[in-house]
């Protein structure tokens, strides 16, 4: 059951500027009055959650009505806040400005207070109605079956009846039987688990494994006991107790975990536990296994990973994977031709198989086919979705809405984690109940968990990790998702706009209902939207028609124009393309712009004007504004927690300084589209005023004029793009909170002398003291080789010491020695420093790197490169490439003896690989690419260097 809204209404009301507001405005009273309402409105709705009583249609009016009220009470108490603040600035022009607005603000007074006042009374309704249905009635007396209730039910498995359609887990079941009768290594595990995404086989995998002939001769005793979502402790130790042939009447709850615990200690039992959902559940009938001194074993199955850590850290996990396609297309023949010997989820394709298996013409077939989507989602209480209903309702509160959000993104959409999280504390998901001190937890760090728990449930999965294990980019699968936003538009969670019927994509509930947020993945029109309630906007590829799109049409088609036209004549295609590149192609461009950009214009003044209570406004495409200046009415969206410009087309180069207005902002992108864009961006001198900003991202080349201050940022997580001519560097050391900082180098004997001068760590011993960057990069301004002295980084590395990512994109002649550098280092990456010292002697000498990326183009510029004894103790992964100069290469025996990933490419002068790569027993996979002929004819069998790699299990050439 969705709690975030009135959540996120709650935290907002208490946040220390509404609460200063309200006690000098005469309005605490009705304020204290709606907050103890809504707290008694989060009450209700955990209780209903407590007796799973979500199915209930009174229950899902209720709730929608709960999140509108939630919606309008925070609009209504934050727009008077932050309205009111804003003319209570000190000084002489803050007091005329005052004093020419009292009517204002006393008429803003009295329309705050009625629309409380309204707010009370629909929730003084809303109770009235809801005197007749009582939760705890129902927790007493049972209520009628719910669906969830249905569905459990349908789903239970029984161990004896097996399906005759399995396929692809051969290498499964032998892997799980092998680890369970394994006593000889696997004597400390004795709680394997099997786990993976709703539908995948596990309950199938378990029964060939509880049915298989060596299991059955390898223990004495075997007991199947399906848990389900409601775990009952007795039943499930009854029910483990008669499989053993064991009495267990008229005992109590210690007798019976006794009696079972003394029995699987004595004699070599399999215990399968089908189906557990929770850590809760696992505590309560675990006093009955023992885990250490015995010959007995559980399997679990689960869709929870977080189970399998819990019962047993030394416990075996088996993660089940999808089918492979030919797989999948076995199974889908086995189901859909039952008389004929088909990336995929078995029971996707079991449904659908079973629907086409009862089809008998083309015509239905093709019906299906049209519409897969629909007939997996339904299946007759057995579709897809009633297995992930499950998943879903198994969820916590808090985790609901961050699973629902996903739902906003494309499918097969690759997912950038740390954007997701934003999002996330942008729309109110996210909470803690502690200040964010002393480093202690923040936001960011809550979410993650967030996000970790949604892949222990397997509704995400991790695509990219770091070099820490920390995942860059996750993705759905397509079923999962499909589950997703069918769940999310059940909940009036969320509208999407999606394919081209652009006619069905904008129904009522979007152009006239309070569906709070909308995604768009096509070009829509956004005058069509009509809703003033409208909380989030996430626009993807292609929703307005650019003029580059526009143009790039038109030129696709020029080539079979001229072709049809010309008719081979080459003097008349010679005139033609000399008349086109001159007149023809600028006139066009001329015509385009004149016409779209007016549209674009309307599109954003429109925007701006009717959805003023927007928290999340995000673009995401190529340049899809088509170079608008954006209206003095941004500063209009005051509420606004996430703002992503960095598509914006910036052909007149400058933002409103409305952008100050924007003061609850967290998260702002003001990063062009392409990274090497050379345009320059006038960005006013506002940023000062955003001081709830988390994390900030500046364009890569900014208007000489552009001053900026920085050091009122104080809650900054990430600064990317600080550029050191533009912005002021003393203020770096105000940024206590700082994580992620990417400095863009400027070669100017001035600001380097400036930026040596403020980070002398003689000053400010106490600010110093408590800087906590965690990863740092420069990065070249692109206009050229820019130089650094190594004595800027170690004056950087003496205020910063707990860096472990960093990375250089600067020309040094050589790195500071390796006691400069934190001792944390992880992550290093050099790309085009042009060092003329070998970087190794130093590099090696850190104790913690793991991850050494030395590529571009030119990072050394040395004709030898040395790896000695005993360095690079944790390196695990060395990838080295466009080293032009590069001939030989040595590593010493007992050199990188962790190393587990070596890349090699573009070292066209490298003649042979290192001899002491056959002394590192861990590698585990090669990667050679663009590499001479002759290089790579070395390592192939019978080649020179083959001795070198023979022991080395993956080799990509």
């Amino acid at each position: 059951m969705d709690l975030s809204a009135v959540s996120s209404a709650l935290q907002t009301i208490s946040g220390p500027l509404i609460q200063e507001v309200i006690s000098l405005w005469g309005v605490k009273d009705e304020v204290e009055s709606l907050e103890r309402e809504l707290k008694w409105m989060q009450s209700f709705l955990k209780d209903a959650d407590a007796v799973k009583v979500a199915d209930f249609e009174v229950i899902r009016t209720y709730i929608a009505e709960v999140r509108e009220l939630a919606y309008d009470a925070e609009d209504v108490i934050e727009t008077f806040a932050l309205k009111v603040a804003s003319k209570r600035k000190g000084g002489f022009s803050g007091f005329l400005r005052r004093s020419a607005c009292c009517l204002k603000e006393g008429c803003l007074l009295r329309k705050t207070k009625s629309e409380i006042g309204r707010i009370t009374g629909r929730i003084t309704e809303l109770s009235r109605r809801l005197q007749t249905y009582d939760v705890k009635k129902i927790r007493d007396e049972g209520g009628p079956s719910s669906s969830n209730d249905q569905r459990r039910e349908s789903r239970r498995p029984y161990p004896h009846i097996i399906e005759d359609n399995i396929v692809g887990l051969d290498d499964d079941i032998r892997n799980v039987v092998s680890i369970l009768v394994d006593e000889e290594h696997h004597h400390d595990r004795r709680v394997v688990s099997i786990c993976g995404m709703g539908g995948l086989g596990k309950t199938t995998l378990a029964k060939k494994v509880y049915n298989d002939s060596q299991i059955r001769s390898h223990f004495n005793h075997l007991a199947w006991v399906y848990v389900s979502q409601q775990c009952q402790k007795r039943k499930v130790w009854e029910d483990i107790l008669s499989a053993l042939n064991l009495s267990n009447k008229m005992k109590r709850d210690e007798e019976l975990a006794e009696e079972l615990f003394n029995t699987l200690q004595e004699r070599k039992c399999l215990v399968i536990l089908d189906d557990i959902w929770s850590t809760e559940a696992w505590d309560s009938i675990k006093p009955a296994f023992p885990t250490r001194e015995t010959s007995s074993k559980i399997l679990l199955t689960s869709r929870n990973k977080e189970v399998v850590s819990h019962a047993d850290r030394r416990g075996y996990l088996y993660e089940l994977q999808c089918l492979k396609d030919e797989q999948s297309w076995e199974l889908f023949q086995r189901i859909a031709f039952p008389e004929s010997d088909s990336t995929g989820l078995p029971l996707a394709i079991i449904v659908l198989g079973g629907i086409l298996a009862s089809k008998c013409s083309v015509i239905e077939w093709q019906k299906v086919s049209k519409n897969v989507k629909r007939y997996l989602m339904g299946g007759k209480g057995h579709g897809v979705e009633h297995v992930l209903d499950l998943s879903y309702d198994d969820m916590p509160p808090y985790l609901r809405p961050c699973f629902l959000y996903l739902s906003h993104f494309p499918e097969d959409y690759k997912i950038e984690t740390d954007r997701l999280i934003q999002l996330w504390i942008a729309e109110g998901f996210v909470s803690i109940e502690h200040d964010e001190v002393n480093g202690g937890e923040t936001l960011e760090d809550e979410a993650e968990c967030y996000l970790i728990e949604l892949m222990e449930r397997y509704m995400i999965q991790a695509e990219e990790r770091d070099f820490i294990g920390n995942v860059k980019t996750c993705r759905m699968h397509d079923v999962i998702r499909d589950a997703c936003l069918s769940k999310a538009k059940q909940e009036k969670f969320i509208h999407i706009i999606d394919h081209s019927n652009a006619d069905n994509d904008y129904s009522s509930p979007l152009a006239i209902g309070k569906v709070p947020r909308v995604a768009a993945h096509k070009y829509i029109l956004v005058q069509r939207l009509k809703n003033p309630h409208l909380r989030s906007l996430v626009l993807f590829s292609e929703i307005f028609r650019s003029r580059d799109n526009l143009e790039e049409s038109f030129l696709d088609k020029v080539p079979y124009c001229l072709n049809d036209f010309m008719d081979g004549n080459d003097c008349v295609l010679i005139c033609f393309m000399f008349w086109f590149v001159t007149i023809g192609y600028p006139l066009f461009f001329s015509l385009l712009f004149c016409s779209v950009v007016p549209e674009i214009c309307c599109t954003w003044k429109y925007m701006l004007n009717n959805f003023k209570l927007l928290r999340v406004l995000y673009f995401e495409g190529e340049d899809n504004f088509g170079g608008c200046k954006l209206p003095g009415g941004l500063g209009n969206l005051i509420h606004l927690r996430f703002l992503s410009l960095r598509n914006f087309d910036f052909i007149l180069s400058k933002l409103p300084s409305c952008l100050g207005n924007l003061e609850c902002l967290r998260t702002l992108d003001l990063r062009l589209q392409k990274p090497f864009d050379s345009r320059k961006i006038h960005v006013p001198n506002v940023l000062w005023k955003l001081r709830q900003l988390r994390h900030l991202y500046l364009p890569s080349h900014l208007k000489r004029q552009t001053r900026l201050r920085l050091d009122t940022l104080v809650n900054l997580h990430t600064l990317v793009n600080f550029n050191i001519r533009s912005c002021d560097v003393a203020h770096l050391l105000s940024l206590i909170n700082l994580r992620k900082l990417e400095i863009l180098w400027i070669p100017d004997d001035n600001y380097e002398a400036n930026f040596e001068k403020h980070l002398n760590n003689d000053k400010n011993p106490q600010i110093i003291a408590s800087i906590n960057l965690k990863s740092l990069s420069f990065l070249i301004n692109q206009s050229g080789y820019g130089k650094m002295d190594p004595t800027h980084l170690m004056h950087l590395f003496s205020i910063c010491v707990n860096i472990y990512e960093f990375s250089l994109r600067v020309k040094m002649s050589k790195l500071p020695q390796h006691h400069h550098f934190p001792s944390d280092m992880a992550y290093v990456s050099l790309h085009n420093t042009l060092l003329e010292e070998d970087p190794m002697p130093t590099l090696e000498k850190l104790p913690n790197l793991r991850i050494l990326h030395l590529g571009g183009s030119d990072a050394f510029t040395g004709k030898e490169m040395v790896c000695s004894a005993q360095g690079f103790p944790k390196l695990d992964s060395l990838i080295i490439g466009g080293l032009d100069d590069l001939e030989e290469w040595k590593v010493e025996e007992g050199a990188m003896l962790a190393l587990r990933h070596l890349e090699i490419s573009r070292c066209e002068k490298l003649e042979m690989l290192p001899e002491g790569l056959r002394f590192i027993a861990t590698l585990q996979e090669l990667k050679i690419t663009k590499m001479p002929k002759t290089f790579q004819e070395k390592l192939v069998q019978g080649g020179e260097d083959f001795h070198k790699v023979q022991h080395i299990p993956s080799i990509i050439i």
